[in-house]
């Protein structure tokens, strides 16, 4: 509605009527609730802002500049972000005050965790002079929401139907305590069994042991193999024909549950000095998360797939393109809003609460095509 067509209606040619009559006073940036919406939508869907204004105008008609939609996508992501964090702190509380409960009788199926970092650049440097921060990410899903079939060469499939991701850009401790938040969320306590898949790292164990002592931790059968290969470039050569031999019959062993043979043949092998991984100890650390034919037999999965999925499309797709840097809360906000739209959480946990928190409508935005 223009101008002329308030005056001819209502007998109004100011602006500033014009914004309380529209019931745009008060709102940021003078936008309904469903503007801000699309707005924030199109900035963690699209590769760049620039990118979101352009899908904007031709999706909507209507033109919001590039600098217009970072400041909405922050305004959005914060407060999305912020009842995550009050989520995850009164999901820990109640874990340190020992008053969550389960319920006695758990139902068939697993429920999986997985969590790994990857970093991104930002605008500021720690303390070594570095730009790069870590973002963490977790990914929780149960065995309830995994569709299983045999391909044409009689190979068994799987695909996860249904997921969440929690993304956070910062230390174990904050993190730690949304996983807690996510986890009981969809479920933890109320299957039969739980596995945290993962690479090793020390504050993941010992996340796991703080969290989730009850679970299965299982070592990424990839990541170790990935391992193998390294130590035996290190030992024996650069060259493919050199250390391909070596590495994929520990590799094997390794699958079928024979780690004992694999630790008596490294202690005959010395690390050499500019190898970067300690596979002795690596293995050795791990023992009771490498017992692949068990997992195998068991119907588990033994590979954090899913979780290196998850940082190409909710971190790098995004925030990791050619020349970006990033301002750390900016960076956690649009993660907030793309964590939340890669695990079909848009509507319930972005769309409506906004909604209701400007009074705006209650309609679905997926009539406006955002979702």
């Amino acid at each position: 509605m223009d101008a002329k067509r308030l005056d001819d209606l209502e007998k109004i040619s100011a602006i500033a009527p014009m914004d309380d009559y529209l019931r745009l006073t008060g709102l940021p940036f003078k936008m309904t609730p469903e503007v801000m919406l699309n707005a924030a939508y199109w900035a963690q869907n699209q590769g760049s802002y620039q990118e979101a204004e352009d899908a904007i105008l031709r999706a909507h008609g209507y033109r919001i500049n590039d600098d217009t939609i970072r400041q909405v996508a922050n305004l959005v992501g914060n407060i999305v972000f912020k009842e995550d964090c009050k989520q995850a702190n009164k999901s820990y509380e109640l874990l340190n005050q020992g008053k969550l409960r389960f319920p006695s009788r758990k139902k068939k199926g697993i429920l999986y965790i997985e969590v790994d970092g990857a970093a991104l650049n930002t605008r500021s440097k720690d303390a070594n002079g570095s730009s790069w921060r870590e973002n963490k990410l977790g990914i929780i899903f149960s065995s309830d929401n995994i569709y299983t079939w045999t391909d044409r060469k009689g190979d068994k499939q799987r695909q996860i139907r249904k997921r969440e991701y929690i993304s956070y850009v910062g230390g174990v401790y904050e993190f730690k305590k949304h996983v807690l938040s996510c986890a009981l969320k969809n479920g933890y306590g109320e299957y039969e069994k739980t596995v945290i898949i993962s690479d090793g790292a020390t504050w993941i164990r010992n996340m796991r042991d703080e969290l989730f002592p009850d679970t299965q931790h299982i070592l990424d059968y990839y990541h170790l193999c990935e391992n193998v290969n390294s130590f035996a470039k290190h030992f024996f050569g650069q060259e493919p024909s050199q250390y391909s031999p070596w590495a994929n019959s520990i590799c094997t062993l390794l699958k079928a549950s024979r780690f004992q043979d694999v630790l008596v043949d490294l202690e005959k092998r010395k690390k050499p000095k500019d190898c970067p991984v300690d596979l002795f100890g690596y293995i050795q650390n791990n023992v009771e998360n490498i017992d692949y034919t068990k997992y195998l037999n068991e119907g588990l999965f033994i590979g954090s797939g899913a979780i290196e999925s998850g940082n190409k499309s909710v971190l790098q797709q995004r925030l990791k393109q050619a020349g970006m840097r990033w301002n750390t809360q900016t960076a956690q906000y649009l993660l907030t809003l793309r964590a939340k739209y890669k695990s079909n959480l848009w509507i319930s946990e972005v769309e409506r609460p906004i909604l209701e928190l400007f009074n705006g409508s209650s309609c679905s935005l997926l009539s406006l095509g955002t979702s």
